[in-house]
């Protein structure tokens, strides 16, 4: 998945979002690996977001994806930070932690060297929520901010997919 970075850093899709949560009177959290609160920071600008995002976890640091978010260390000892089954663990971890009705958990590459054999640009996002548990694998390009400005892109979209 080739894109290129969205004039607007995803504000639209936040704020269609935060409609679709509050009209349903659900919420959403996250737990953010590389976006690093991008998430959170990019729903919060919509006015009345209060409504609809619960809180997130910043989980940079291997360690804290096991702390906080409750990712499983054998996980992430055989297969490393950047594999599909930690960001469905990380959105399990925000939606139950944060008691969120959906959780988004992200973890990737932005680059620019190769992380545990990863290049940049892979990033896995992951949607916990009533009834639903997955994961889309992205193959982004771009430099750091492009990767992680369309890595929010895509998790807003995987959970207004599941709102629709």
């Amino acid at each position: 998945m080739t894109r290129s970075r969205r004039p607007d850093g995803g504000d639209e899709q936040a704020a269609a979002l935060v409609g679709a949560l509050t009209a349903r009177g659900e919420t959403v959290a996250a737990a953010e690996s590389l976006t690093a609160g991008l998430v959170c920071a990019t729903l919060a600008r919509v006015p009345g977001a209060s409504a609809a995002l619960r809180g997130g976890l910043v989980v940079y640091a291997t360690e804290l994806k096991i702390a906080l978010a409750g990712v499983d260390p054998r996980l992430l000892a055989e297969h490393g930070a950047v594999h599909p089954e930690v960001a469905a663990q990380l959105a399990e971890g925000a939606r139950d932690r944060c008691g969120a009705t959906w959780g988004l958990g992200l973890t990737g590459v932005a680059g620019p060297a190769a992380q545990d054999g990863v290049e940049p640009g892979t990033v896995h996002v992951g949607l916990a929520g009533p009834g639903t548990r997955t994961v889309r694998t992205l193959a982004l390009n771009g430099d750091r901010d492009v990767i992680r400005t369309e890595s929010v892109l895509a998790a807003f979209a995987l959970l207004g997919e599941h709102l629709a």
